[in-house]
């Protein structure tokens, strides 16, 4: 088991567990190996990191059972990100919140990214809104800016894998949309490869500009799903703090994902 929670914890932000072979009807991709919650504890340990925020996989759909059962048995450590359909009603969401969940995810990848069918989910939006949710957002490369016109502008947002926008710049129409959100955004510094070359160094430290430490959070992805050769855990922690210096590291492994998943001030926040 891991650790009791510390006063000072690290937390991956985005990592996925999954039995071998399972998916639902239809999915592009199923692995054909095991990624167990024991698994990603003995390699988050080794690098000092505590807790862990699960993430619904789009192979395994809305069926959030495997998750859920990882979340039961340990609610101090872990949180999740679900995977629901938009009629998903408000006592649902309460049960998923008490499992541990604390949003849900629009995995666009490789799909297409108007999403009419949540244009009337009106009652599910106003329910994350109210249980201090947010919706997380997997797009393809430039595929933000035409999400986040379709989502309700008080909808806090979490982005994941930097954003992937087309161009590493200030100017860039996916950095100029998330810094003219107008509810609460972060964005995930995890999955460097999958920017499609983009430089993840010079992208981090744009989102710290443009953004402040304050609205980072860093992920693992592990086991990096069709990219399983980046699966390198101590190499994917170390990469943050080249990317960031101290203060901005801790940010994004601590304070941040402490108050927006845990609903808590890490010590040394201050």
């Amino acid at each position: 088991r891991m650790n009791a929670p510390q006063s000072k914890f690290f937390v991956d932000s985005h990592f996925h567990v999954f039995d071998a072979g399972v998916g639902m009807p239809g999915a592009r991709y199923v692995p054909r190996y095991d990624a167990h919650l024991s698994r990603w504890q003995a390699a988050a340990q080794g690098a000092g990191v505590t807790r862990g925020v699960l993430v619904q996989t789009s192979f395994l759909g809305v069926d959030n059972s495997r998750m859920l059962e990882d979340l039961r048995q340990h609610p101090a450590l872990l949180r999740g990100v679900a995977v629901v359909d938009p009629d998903c009603d408000r006592a649902s969401l309460l049960r998923l919140h008490d499992d541990g969940v604390r949003g849900i995810r629009l995995n666009l990848a490789g799909v297409p990214h108007a999403i009419g069918g949540w244009a009337r989910a009106g009652a599910l939006w106003d329910a994350i809104v109210e249980l201090g949710w947010h919706v997380e957002l997997h797009t393809d490369i430039g595929g933000l800016p035409e999400t986040l016109a379709q989502l309700p502008a008080a909808l806090p947002v979490v982005v994941d894998h930097m954003g992937k926008p087309d161009a590493v710049s200030a100017a860039d129409p996916t950095v100029r949309a998330l810094v003219a959100r107008e509810s609460e955004v972060h964005v995930k510094l995890s999955g460097a490869y999958r920017l499609g070359g983009r430089d993840a160094n010079a992208l981090a430290r744009l989102w710290l500009g443009e953004l402040g430490a304050g609205c980072l959070l860093w992920g693992s992805d592990w086991p990096c799903t069709n990219h399983e050769d980046q699966a390198d855990y101590p190499a994917l922690v170390r990469a943050l703090h080249e990317w960031l210096e101290p203060a901005a590291a801790q940010a994004a492994l601590c304070v941040n994902p402490a108050r927006l998943y845990w609903g808590e001030e890490a010590a040394g926040a201050r």
